[in-house]
Parts: C-alpha cells; sequence; structure tokens
C-alpha cells in the first residue's frame, strides 16, 4: 500500500523538484517557446493573408482574363467582317471588270466584224465592177465589130447626152 498512499518526505521532494523545474523552464525555456509560439501564430497568419491575397488576385487574374478573351473574340469578330467586306468588294469589282473586259471584247468584235464587213462589201462591189467593165467590154466588142455599128452606136450616146 506504500504504492497509493505516498510518504510526507516524497511529497516534499516532488514539490521541491517540481518547482525547481518550473523555475527553471520559467527562466531559461518558457520566454524562447512562447516567442517561438508567437512567431509561428504570426507566420501562420501571414500566410493566410498571402492565400487570401493571391485567391483574390487569381479571381481577379480571372476576371481580367475573361474579358481580354471576350475582347478578342470581339476583335477576332470585326477583323472576319472587315475581311468578309473586303473579300465581297473585291468579287464584286472582279466580277464588273470582267464584264468591262467582255463589253470591250464584244464591241472589239463587232466594230472587227462591221470592219471586214465592209472591206468584204467593198471588195465584191469592186469585183462586180471589174466583172461589169468586162462583160461590157465583151458585148461591145461583139456588138460593134462594125464600122456602122460603131457610128450609130456613137449618135445614140451623143442624143442621150444631149437630152440630159
Amino acid at each position: 500500500m506504500e504504492l497509493v498512499s505516498p510518504g510526507i518526505g516524497l511529497i516534499f521532494w516532488m514539490t521541491l523538484s517540481f518547482g525547481i523545474v518550473l523555475f527553471i523552464l520559467k527562466k531559461f525555456a518558457w520566454k524562447p517557446i512562447m516567442q517561438s509560439l508567437k512567431d509561428r501564430e504570426a507566420t501562420i497568419d501571414d500566410a493566410l493573408n498571402q492565400a487570401n491575397k493571391a485567391r483574390e488576385e487569381m479571381k481577379q487574374l480571372h476576371f481580367d482574363n475573361e474579358k481580354l478573351l471576350k475582347e478578342a473574340k470581339e476583335e477576332r469578330n470585326a477583323i472576319l467582317k472587315d475581311a468578309r467586306k473586303v473579300r465581297d468588294s473585291v468579287i464584286e469589282e472582279s466580277k464588273l471588270k470582267a464584264n468591262e473586259e467582255a463589253n470591250r471584247i464584244v464591241e472589239s468584235a463587232k466594230e472587227s466584224i462591221q470592219n471586214e464587213k465592209m472591206a468584204a462589201i467593198t471588195d465584191l462591189k469592186n469585183q462586180i465592177a471589174s466583172l461589169s467593165i468586162d462583160i461590157a467590154e465583151k458585148i461591145l466588142k461583139q456588138e460593134l465589130s462594125e464600122d456602122k455599128k460603131q457610128e450609130d452606136y456613137i449618135k445614140k450616146l451623143m442624143d442621150e447626152v444631149n437630152i440630159n
């Protein structure tokens, strides 16, 4: 039963050794332990503040990224719209130039055809005139082979000239 009921000497020595340990701890260890706890608490608070600040910055960056993405999409759409307008105007201009060129070619072909037609008509008239002269010459040679016929023909021509 000695373990259950300690003696006065044991209590005295236990209290004295506890007091000495408490004094040594208070004198040498308590301030550094408390200081390290305060430093740790300050570090934890600072880390939490930085984490909150980083979280806010991330939210702001996310918002800025969304804003930039939206602006980029709008700019892309504007550029595509402008490109479509330019493409349409280039196509329209090309069509107009092609139509003008086609009209110019058609007009040139019409002029060329008209010139060729006039040249052919002139050539045909010249050939007809030449053939007519040849035929008339042959007919006159045939009819005026005799001197009497020639004289009669000349008189007839003279009478026609005088009438006119």
